[in-house]
């Protein structure tokens, strides 16, 4: 284990529950302030007015980040100069590190959670059309089923994650002409249901509404995963 990954595991030790929230946010405005790297001088009437709080609580605070280890403090002629301590960073990095691994996660996938419908049949016809089959084989890697499993989302969180995957670039299944029609572009992501390769796509023209998405895969996927109208299904999006 290298000693960066130590550390990384080091933060992870320290609890959530033993992190005051008022004192961690103080902490952070320390940071900020330039403790980290050196000592700084520090007037509690300042930082009262930075933090939004009386001197009286902001001087508690102080007092006691130094009872816990979390800061150093000197007191001069021209008032006191705090520097933070190993602890008090580790204490930033705890709730940095679980920051970061929900952020990261949340950045790299979202899952959105639907019900099977019959569609309008359109799926099969467009996903056969050579325009767009052979968009899909070279930018999402598979040869699509002639078919979309068609997904009504319903509940509030997935609805607002339908709409995030309209302002995020996606894939672009560029549009095309065949002399005699014009087919419009297609929005694709990658996705997985329950670890079969699959993909969302929001299509440019389509009779659909905001709530329904449309999931296209190299196999039929009511018959893989033995789905039927009315059930739930779990498509997770990769954003990245």
């Amino acid at each position: 284990m290298t000693p960066q990954n130590e550390a990384s595991n080091n933060y992870w030790t320290i609890k959530l529950a033993d992190i005051d929230p008022e004192l961690w946010f103080t902490l952070l405005h320390l940071a900020r302030l330039g403790t980290l790297r050196k000592g700084i001088h520090v007037s509690t009437s300042n930082l009262a007015k930075e933090l939004g709080l009386s001197q009286q609580t902001a001087s508690r605070r102080i007092l006691e980040l130094e009872a816990r280890g979390y800061i150093k403090r000197s007191v001069g002629r021209r008032g006191q100069t705090i520097v933070m301590t190993e602890k008090g960073a580790q204490q930033l990095m705890a709730v940095y590190a679980i920051l970061h691994n929900s952020l990261s996660n949340a950045l790299k996938s979202i899952i959105l959670t639907g019900e099977v419908f019959t569609g309008l049949g359109e799926g099969a016809y467009y996903v056969s059309l050579e325009g767009y089959r052979s968009q899909i084989i070279e930018k999402l890697g598979f040869d699509p089923y002639p078919g979309t499993l068609n997904l009504r989302l319903t509940d509030p969180p997935d609805l607002y994650f339908r709409e995030l995957l309209s302002h995020r670039p996606g894939i672009l299944i560029k549009g095309f002409s065949n002399g005699r029609r014009t087919y419009g572009s297609v929005k694709a992501f990658k996705a997985k249901i329950e670890g079969i390769d699959a993909a969302v796509l929001l299509i440019e023209r389509t009779h659909y509404g905001h709530d329904t998405i449309e999931v296209i895969a190299p196999i039929n996927l009511r018959q893989a995963l033995k789905i039927r109208n009315g059930d739930k299904v779990s498509v997770e999006v990769q954003l990245i």
